[in-house]
């Protein structure tokens, strides 16, 4: 049977067996390019019955001359990659019994969508932030004032924000994305604020407010409580729970509690799935279900 009928009576993604040949590989990128959204999409599924190892042989024709070709590559390698990241998050989820560290399971969450991204390179932007507050927090500084040199780096000078225009987007909730566009939701802001003021040994923790999530700076001495998605606006307990009144939640001590670093991955998730709930997208939403599952054992 000629290769073209093969790959068009193909209808699932089981993994086939048997190598390729030259001829067989040259024939599926030649039927890559069709104009007709159904021949792809039957081609695309019998390049990935051949599983990871066919990202191999496809990375040559990202530097194909043909566009269609280049983006359809690169959309294959891309699916598989994130299959790979998807495995390694969902195996990390199930293999914690306690606490885990946090910024290891963000860049793992991160890569599910986004599996290139050089996590090294992030982790030393964040270096370079704590290296230039290192350099400004002197000795002795009062609470408020080590806050206020924070706050004007990631504000004023880097131009940190909430992202009021688009709340509601699932980029919010990836790292290496809040850090590209300096903007997020209140639980990414907050992480980026503990990440810098974990790594000046700072102490900082994740308050998971109903509906909000801000960071509380506490000492034997002080206590304040930080909006990050309100460019570090310095908050009080008695604002806290004042919030807390007006928006119907009711006060009660546990809503100022610090929040774990699985409670806290967990309520990204949660955001995240209902993102794609409310975007039809199905598999995405089922894709983060699997990692709720994981963490909520």
């Amino acid at each position: 049977m000629p290769l073209a009928l093969l790959v068009m009576n193909s209808s699932s993604v089981s993994y086939s067996t048997g190598p390729l040949t030259d001829r067989q590989r040259s024939a599926l990128i030649v039927l890559l390019a069709d104009e007709d959204p159904a021949v792809y999409q039957t081609v695309r599924s019998k390049l990935l019955s051949y599983g990871h190892g066919v990202s191999e042989w496809l990375k040559p024709h990202l530097l194909s001359n043909d566009p269609v070709t280049r983006r359809r590559v690169v959309e294959i390698i891309d699916f598989l990659a994130r299959q790979d990241s998807d495995s390694e998050f969902l195996s990390f989820c199930l293999r914690q019994a306690g606490e885990f560290d946090l910024e290891e399971a963000i860049w793992l969450l991160a890569k599910t969508q986004y599996p290139g991204i050089n996590t090294d390179a992030y982790k030393a932007l964040l270096d370079s932030y704590a290296g230039t507050l290192r350099e400004r927090l002197l000795p002795k500084l009062e609470a408020q004032q080590v806050l206020a040199t924070i706050n004007q780096l990631l504000y004023e000078e880097l131009g940190f924000a909430g992202n009021e225009k688009n709340y509601y987007e699932a980029d919010n909730s990836y790292l290496n994305r809040v850090l590209d566009r300096r903007t997020g939701n209140p639980i990414s802001l907050c992480i980026v604020y503990l990440l810098v003021g974990r790594r000046l040994c700072l102490p900082m923790t994740g308050i998971g407010l109903p509906g909000h999530f801000v960071c509380r700076y506490q000492t034997s001495m002080v206590e304040y409580y930080v909006d990050a998605f309100n460019r570090g606006k310095l908050l009080t307990k008695a604002n806290c729970i004042e919030y807390l009144v007006q928006s119907h939640h009711g006060f009660e001590e546990s809503h100022l509690a610090p929040v774990t670093s699985r409670r806290m991955l967990l309520r990204i998730c949660a955001n995240l799935h209902q993102i794609h709930s409310q975007n039809h997208d199905d598999a995405g939403a089922d894709r983060i279900q699997r990692y709720i599952v994981a963490l909520a054992r």
